[in-house]
């Protein structure tokens, strides 16, 4: 079976005031269809570049990175817009839902967007919403919603195109810590319900001893 997400020697070097930083040394991962990670590490340690690198959002990088089986220095700017629409999932710290439209419509609109018909792509955002407990916040704007629940939208649409990956980049960090343990454990509940697979950046040791593995970013290296 196909690995969801191998990285191979990836390393990132940016350059200041004529010194090289290494963000990344020679980072090896891999993700099994289905299998949750917790990726910890102090701030710093490139936990966010790494995400970033296996969300392909960013270039500049060495080594090797496959997506359900594909490698993305194979393919030019239009094939990796189209792995991360058709393969990849993304939830931030902040929630970055469109403010002008409502809960549902954020969750419709990338589902529209990767080609889905209106009705089943409504139908998909309101079961979605409604098993994170916001069947009655549907037609709400993000202004209208708590920050737990503007985040329970960011998960819903991240979930909205069934990707074989999510990549959470500290999705509960904003969030208070009562809040922030309900948000993640529902996080966790439906990215298993939907069958995927997810590499969460995280500080908190205790929600990552609710995943399946652990991997360390330390200095650049993953332990």
């Amino acid at each position: 079976m196909n690995e969801v997400l191998e990285i191979r020697g990836l390393s990132r070097t940016f350059h200041q005031a004529g010194v090289a930083i290494h963000v990344l040394r020679q980072v090896d991962l891999c993700i099994a269809p289905g299998e949750i990670v917790a990726l910890l590490g102090p701030s710093g340690s490139g936990k966010s570049t790494l995400l970033q690198a296996a969300g392909l959002l960013e270039g500049g990088f060495e080594g090797s990175i496959r997506i359900a089986g594909e490698e993305a220095a194979r393919v030019d700017a239009h094939g990796r817009t189209r792995i991360r629409r058709d393969r990849l999932g993304f939830v931030y710290q902040f929630h970055h839902l469109l403010p002008d439209f409502t809960a549902v419509e954020n969750v419709v609109l990338p589902q529209l967007i990767h080609g889905a018909e209106m009705q089943p792509a409504r139908e998909r955002a309101e079961s979605l919403l409604a098993s994170l407990g916001l069947a009655k916040r549907l037609t709400h704007r993000p202004s209208q919603l708590s920050g737990g629940e503007q985040q329970r939208v960011a998960v819903a649409r991240a979930l909205a195109n069934r990707p074989a990956l999510v990549l959470a980049d500290e999705p509960t960090g904003n969030l208070d810590e009562t809040t922030a343990e309900v948000v993640f454990a529902e996080f966790l509940r439906l990215v298993r319900h939907e069958g995927s697979a997810a590499l969460v950046a995280t500080h908190n040791e205790r929600l990552a001893a609710r995943m399946d593995r652990v991997v360390r970013l330390h200095e650049g290296r993953l332990d």
